[in-house]
C-alpha cells in the first residue's frame, strides 16, 4: 500500500517546484533556451505527477515557464540528437522506450486527481504544446505562440496523444490543420478556437493562474477529482454508459462530508467551507 506523501517532500532537480498552501507550481526553468525538455525533465515530470496522486495536501497544480516562454519542446541537442543517433544505430527498442515514456507523462497529468492549470506565455511548441494540451485549464497571452510542430522535424502529428485529445478541445478540422501543417497558433486565435480558456496580459498571467487555482481550492477536492476522472474516462463511452458512470460517481460524492457541509451551509445561508472529505 502506498503511503500518503507531502508535496513539500518532493524535490525535483530539473524544474522548479514550489508549494504555497494547497497550490503547487511547476516552473520549467531553462529560460536561456526557452525552457526545453530533456530526458531527465520528462522523467521527473512524469514521476512528480504520479506522486501527486498520493499528495493530498495539494489541491491544484499550476505549470508554467520562466523568462517569458512556456516550453520550446524537446531539447534539440540533448534529445533530438541522441534520438537520431539511436535511429542510425538501429535501436528501435530505445526509440520506442522514449516515446512511451513521453506518453506516460501525459497519462500522469491526466491521471492525477488535481486540476492542472497551464499558464502560457511566449513559445509553447512541440512537447510544450502537449503539456498545455494535457492540462485541464489553459490561460494564455495574446503574444504566445502554440505549435504542434512535429511534422516540421519529419515526424507524425500523432505524438503523446495529440490526435486523440486535441480534436476534443478545438475540433477535428482545426486539430487536423495544426497537426498536418505544424503552424503556429497565436494567442487570440487559441482563445477563439477554445484552446485557451482566456487570455490575460503577460504581467498578470502568473497572478491570474494562482487566483484561478485558489478559487478551485475552495471547492470540494474529492468531487473535483471525480469530475476530472469522468471528463477523461467518458471520452471512450457512449452516452448511456456515461450517464451510468456519472450516476455512480455522484452517489459516491454524496457520501462525502463536504456534501453534508454544503447542505448545512445552505440551510444556514452561509458559504460552505469544503475540507476535501
Amino acid at each position: 500500500m502506498t503511503t500518503k506523501i507531502l508535496a513539500a517532500d518532493l524535490h525535483p532537480t530539473s524544474f522548479h517546484w514550489r508549494v504555497d498552501g494547497p497550490v503547487a507550481t511547476v516552473t520549467l526553468s531553462r529560460p536561456e533556451r526557452k525552457n526545453p525538455l530533456t530526458f531527465e525533465s520528462y522523467a521527473e515530470l512524469r514521476d512528480t505527477f504520479r506522486q501527486l496522486s498520493f499528495a493530498t495536501d495539494v489541491k491544484v497544480v499550476v505549470i508554467t515557464g520562466e523568462g517569458g516562454n512556456f516550453c520550446s519542446g524537446g531539447d534539440v541537442h540533448e534529445i533530438i540528437g541522441p534520438l537520431v543517433k539511436m535511429k542510425e544505430e538501429g535501436r528501435m527498442d530505445d526509440l520506442l522506450a522514449f516515446t512511451r515514456m513521453t506518453g506516460d507523462l501525459v497519462k500522469a497529468i491526466r491521471g492525477c486527481p488535481q486540476p492542472v492549470i497551464a499558464a502560457i506565455d511566449g513559445v509553447c511548441v512541440g512537447a510544450g504544446a502537449i503539456l498545455a494540451m494535457s492540462s485541464d485549464l489553459r490561460l494564455g497571452t495574446a503574444r504566445s505562440k502554440v505549435a504542434f510542430l512535429f511534422t516540421k522535424v519529419g515526424l507524425s502529428g500523432a505524438d503523446m496523444g495529440a490526435c486523440a485529445m486535441l480534436p476534443r478541445i478545438i475540433g477535428q478540422g482545426r486539430a487536423s490543420e495544426l497537426l498536418y501543417t505544424g503552424r503556429s497558433m497565436g494567442g487570440e486565435e487559441a482563445e477563439r478556437w477554445g484552446f485557451y480558456n482566456r487570455i490575460v496580459e503577460p504581467d498578470a498571467l502568473h497572478g491570474e493562474a494562482l487566483a484561478l487555482a485558489r478559487q478551485l481550492c475552495e471547492g470540494p477536492t474529492f468531487a473535483h477529482g471525480m469530475t476530472k476522472r469522468c471528463l477523461h474516462q467518458e471520452w471512450n463511452m457512449g452516452v448511456d454508459e456515461a450517464i451510468e458512470a456519472e450516476a455512480q460517481a455522484q452517489a459516491i460524492c454524496m457520501q462525502t462530508e463536504d456534501f453534508a457541509r454544503a447542505f448545512r451551509a445552505f440551510a444556514a445561508k452561509e458559504k460552505p467551507v469544503f475540507q476535501g472529505n
